[in-house]
């Protein structure tokens, strides 16, 4: 049976260094797709698609991470980490305190992970840039919406430890082993 991982957090927490890190020891990783759907919107001369249709970025990410989920289940894995998991982009509409449609909880529901691990705000290693446009006080926000989501949908929640690259994959493979 495969196990389904998802490593969430704020922005600039490390999770997508953490995610390269898995892949290049091999692992199946499934991106985060939202730089993409902003790099998609820019192309189209939407500037920030999230900040100026926040219904219509988060529809796009909810029918990307889906599918996404539905990829992984195709692999022949013992082990698929998620860059960010379905729940994320309800997270971040309640950050916002933007109304959405009850399928987005549906979904989070209908496709369930085996595993949460949220990477907690880190200042020291926090950066902007293009597509991110939060500030550490708006990311520490966004860590809370993440994590009060993941709790409201029943779900253990694994704080990983700040550290090194190395440290914290070793510590998320260490306890997924246990």
């Amino acid at each position: 049976m495969q196990h389904k991982i998802v490593i969430t957090g704020g922005p600039g927490t490390g999770k997508s260094t953490v995610i390269d890190e898995l892949s290049n020891r091999n692992f199946l990783c499934m991106p985060e797709i939202s730089r993409q759907i902003t790099l998609n919107a820019r192309e189209k001369g939407i500037e920030q698609l999230f900040l100026t249709k926040p219904l219509l970025f988060s529809e796009l990410l909810l029918e990307g991470r889906v599918n996404q989920y539905i990829e992984a289940e195709k692999k022949n894995t013992d082990l698929v980490f998620f860059d960010r998991g379905i729940p994320d982009v309800h997270a971040y509409m309640n950050y916002i305190s933007i109304d959405y449609p009850k399928t987005y909880v549906n979904k989070s529901n209908l496709y369930r992970y085996d595993s949460i691990f949220l990477m907690p705000p880190w200042e020291e290693i926090y950066i902007s840039d293009n597509e991110r446009y939060e500030n550490f006080e708006q990311a520490l926000a966004i860590h809370n919406h993440l994590k009060r989501t993941y709790k409201k949908l029943k779900y253990p929640i694994i704080e990983v430890p700040t550290g090194t690259v190395q440290e914290r994959t070793d510590f998320i493979l260490a306890f997924i082993k246990q």
